[in-house]
């Protein structure tokens, strides 16, 4: 017996009696698989079978000559069965015949002798307060007697007195090392005992009988018994647990705390044979009040004490101490407050390792979103130059024309080939300006090109938590340093086209796509995201056709993915494109469709250019990734398996513009960042020439990013801070701006912001079908002298100022000085001039009267 601060823990031995008859193996086996089914049903840490799991308290054995009959001396010795601690007397258990045995079994009227033992051990204070109210009230602790595989040994230890909780209804408090009766057990038939008496009738608990499928439940096989998880008392076959605090069981349901730790406590040898107890069953001890970080324990309400009534149970610390002494004393030892340990669960990881099981729900570092703002804003003012004229006349010139009722819109819209949801959002910020009235023409230009740039240094940093989330901190910091580093992105994140928007979206996208590994993904945020750059630009999904053809390979329900996800957000995002396109058309019309007949199934885009159909593999990739190109290629060999599928969306973007006539380098940006992901997995596994790669990136994609960004193509740009100037002179309505250049070369009326009259030449595709068909465009540069001379046949015809490439002066020079033009100004454009565009911009103005600047 061991004594330590109250607790009494008996290890007494048990005592042997001789079975009559031939059977005493078979009733040894029948013995210990009752009491393995009914006393440890409820045990925490042990199996059905009554076997230690990991956890759970396991007790040593004092005699190691008592056996299991397989192994040695029980095989043929007499049976041990085991004696409640203290009775008067030995009785023989019932005489129950082995197989093929004559002599009778034992009468039904006979009681049980396993129904006079106690049904559980000492259980812990967190396993008790998990029981429900309404189970039965055990009065005192009992012996608990436990028939192992190696031993068969009885244990008796005793709880402490309960600490009642001030205002609380049901008060009183199980301490660490108390001892409680089993589930479904009643006390004895005697009263109640005098103080001290651990023969009492309050002593011997009852085990009734399990009925219905409580019962059905521990009749299972040995198979099905293994299976069941060490989840404490009351569970049994078919225990399933909810995180959310239920445990539902095959006969009962019982409400669980929604964190219940684990069973740690073990009876070492110590206690087992005559030592010290363990640390964690002596009673802490006084502390003060509760404070911040502590946890009042809660009441039990089914612990009664020895008169009725509800609060503390005053079982003796000793084994024939008063009750009320050792209840008092040991109360003024109980601290009232359990100051509770933090724990992470790692749980449920999946196959995807450590990595995926630190980087879940990890966010972005509030330093990265702000390093990621800067570049992105410098990258902003640092890009003074233009691409190509969509990023003007499909998005700024429209909503300028939506929200100041004036500008001109292209063929594009008249024709219902694009839709109004992308200028509306720039039209929503020229409307906020113009309420607050700062509409300015500074403002209407960067406004929209720095909201831009947020949302690229958001989705720079989605980019990076979503690599991190999937791999490590390291492979997301390369994949961010060749994401910020591509020379090709800088060129383009901050611009206002439809392929940048589709790039932000799709970058979102990807990060709540279910990669495997991956614990944020989320099939309705990726499906919406997706929706929405289509609508935006319905070629956006070439690159997601591989995808989500794949999740739904992958995914088990696949009906519930349909009809639950697709469905209802293509019908959202269709719906409200159809409801904005009938605001501003006039009319029902499906613009994504229009759209894909247009520019796949009629190929009229071969109207602006044609390549060949190897331009991409060549040309197009090579260019857009430049030095990126053989880390992208060294990264595709050692990326994981799970990153194949979006290698498989670059190649099959690829394959499908290829086919297309019409060929842009733009029209891969949106798959840029996929191959980003492979350029940091090459970084990361460089090892000796990790800097040197990093430092050969940055230099070579600096040079072309400010080269492209604040030289090469401004021209056009510039010349149009020329014209608005025109709008502050008091002769502004006389004043007749005519472009003579490649259709759409300069924005319009978002960059000069007045109802200035401008004039440019047309470039319309071949819409009706006329065979003979020629733009205006095609025509002037056919013959331009005759097409002036044609066109202005009237003085009064001819506009204020002419604005031409330099390459066109020495052919239309003898109509300007007969006309009396004079060149006012010079803007540099390229270095690179070919074809109809020039290096130089050059600045015309007529000799009047009026003194234009």
């Amino acid at each position: 017996m061991t004594q330590s601060d109250g607790h009494a823990i008996h290890f007494s031995p048990v005592k042997e009696t001789q079975v009559q008859g031939g059977g005493s193996l078979q009733l040894l086996q029948q013995q210990r698989g009752k009491a393995r089914a009914g006393l440890f049903a409820g045990v925490p840490g042990t199996s059905r079978e009554g076997k230690h799991l990991r956890g759970g308290p396991k007790a040593e054995p004092a005699d190691a000559s008592l056996r299991s009959p397989e192994r040695g001396p029980f095989a043929k010795a007499p049976v041990a069965v085991p004696e409640p601690r203290g009775a008067g007397t030995q009785s023989s258990p019932p005489e129950t015949p082995s197989r093929g045995s004559d002599k009778p079994s034992a009468s039904p009227a006979e009681p049980s002798r396993l129904c006079s033992l106690p049904c559980s051990p000492p259980l812990p204070p967190y396993l008790l307060a998990s029981r429900p109210p309404e189970l039965p009230q055990p009065r005192h602790a009992a012996p608990a007697f436990f028939l192992g595989s190696d031993r068969v040994f009885s244990v008796k230890a005793t709880s402490l007195p309960v600490q009642p909780e001030s205002g609380s209804k049901h008060a009183g408090t199980q301490r660490a090392g108390g001892s409680s009766a089993g589930p479904g057990c009643r006390g004895g038939s005697g009263g109640t005992a005098p103080a001290g008496d651990g023969r009492a009738g309050s002593d011997r608990l009852h085990c009734p009988r399990r009925t219905g499928r409580a019962r059905a439940g521990l009749r299972g096989g040995a198979r099905e018994r293994r299976r069941t998880p060490p989840s404490g008392p009351l569970l049994g076959r078919g225990v399933r647990r909810r995180r959310g605090g239920a445990v539902r069981g095959r006969g009962r349901l019982e409400e669980r705390p929604a964190a219940l730790p684990r069973s740690r406590t073990r009876v070492g040898r110590a206690g087992a044979h005559g030592g010290a107890a363990p640390a964690r069953l002596r009673p802490a001890a006084p502390a003060p009040s509760p404070e911040r970080g502590t946890r009042q324990s809660p009441g039990f309400p089914w612990l009664r004490a020895p008169d009725g009534s509800s609060g503390a149970v005053p079982p003796p610390a000793v084994a024939h101490a008063p009750a009320g002494e050792a209840a008092g004393e040991l109360r003024a030892r109980m601290p009232e407050a359990v100051r509770l340990r933090k724990r992470r669960s790692v749980l449920y990881s999946s196959a995807g390792g450590a990595a995926a099981q630190r980087g879940a729900g990890a966010a972005a570092p509030a330093p990265l979103l702000a390093l990621a703002l800067a570049l992105r804003t410098l990258n902003c003012f640092l890009v003074q130059t233009s691409f190509v004229p969509d990023e003007y006349w499909q998005s700024l010139e429209v909503a300028h024309r939506m929200v100041f009722n004036y500008g001109y819109l292209t063929w594009e819209w008249t024709s219902s080939l694009r839709g109004y949801s992308y200028p509306l959002i720039f039209a929503s910020m020229y409307k906020a300006l113009q309420l607050l009235a700062k509409d300015n023409v500074q403002l209407l230009i960067w406004v929209p090109r720095l909201a831009q740039a947020v949302l690229a240094a958001f989705a720079d940093v989605k980019l990076y938590s979503l690599v991190q989330h999937l791999e490590n901190s390291e492979t997301a910091k390369f994949v961010l340093f060749c994401q910020l580093c591509s020379w090709f992105t800088w060129y383009s994140c901050t611009r206002t086209l439809t392929n940048t928007m589709e790039t932000i979206l799709s970058i979102f996208a990807l990060s709540y796509y279910p990669i495997k590994g991956s614990k944020m993904g989320n099939s309705c945020k990726y499906l919406a995201l997706v929706a929405l750059a289509i609508v935006i630009r319905p070629t956006a999904v070439i690159p997601w056709m591989p995808l989500v053809f794949s999740h739904f390979l992958q995914e088990q329900r696949k009906a519930d993915l349909i009809l639950y996800n697709c469905i209802p957000v293509g019908l959202v995002t269709v719906g409200t494109s159809l409801i904005i396109d009938r605001v501003f058309f006039g009319e029902w019309v499906l613009v994504q469709l229009n759209f894909l007949k247009f520019n796949v199934l009629q190929n009229l885009g071969t109207f602006y250019g044609s390549h060949p159909w190897h331009w991409y593999f060549t040309q197009g990739l090579p260019v857009v990734l430049g030095a990126h190109l053989p880390f992208f290629i060294h990264g595709c060999a050692l990326a994981p398996r799970r990153y194949r599928v979006l290698l498989l969306a670059v190649i099959w973007t690829v394959l499908v513009y290829s086919t297309l006539s019409h060929k842009e380098f733009r029209f891969i940006y949106p798959v840029l960042p996929f191959c980003m992901i492979f350029c940091g997995y090459s970084l990361k596994y460089l090892k000796a020439w990790k800097k040197t790669a990093a430092s050969f990136l940055l230099l070579s994609n600096l040079v072309p990013a400010l080269y492209t960004g604040l030289v090469h193509q401004r021209g056009t740009l510039d010349v149009m801070s020329h014209i608005q100037q025109l709008c502050n002179h008091s002769q502004q309505s006389q004043a007749f701006v005519f472009i003579l250049m490649p259709c759409h070369s300069t924005p319009f009326y978002s960059h000069v912001h007045c109802p200035l009259k401008m004039r440019f030449l047309q470039c319309p595709p071949n819409l009706t079908g006329n065979v003979s068909y020629v733009d205006e465009a095609d025509v002037f540069y056919s013959n331009p002298l005759g097409w002036l001379n044609k066109e202005f046949y009237n003085d009064t015809l001819l506009p204020s100022h002419f604005i031409l490439f330099n390459v066109l002066e020495q052919e239309i020079s003898s109509f300007l000085a007969l006309r009396d033009y004079e060149k006012i100004a010079t803007v540099f454009h390229t270095h690179v001039p070919q074809g109809r565009v020039g290096s130089h911009i050059s600045i015309y103005r007529r000799k009047t009267e009026m003194n234009y600047p």
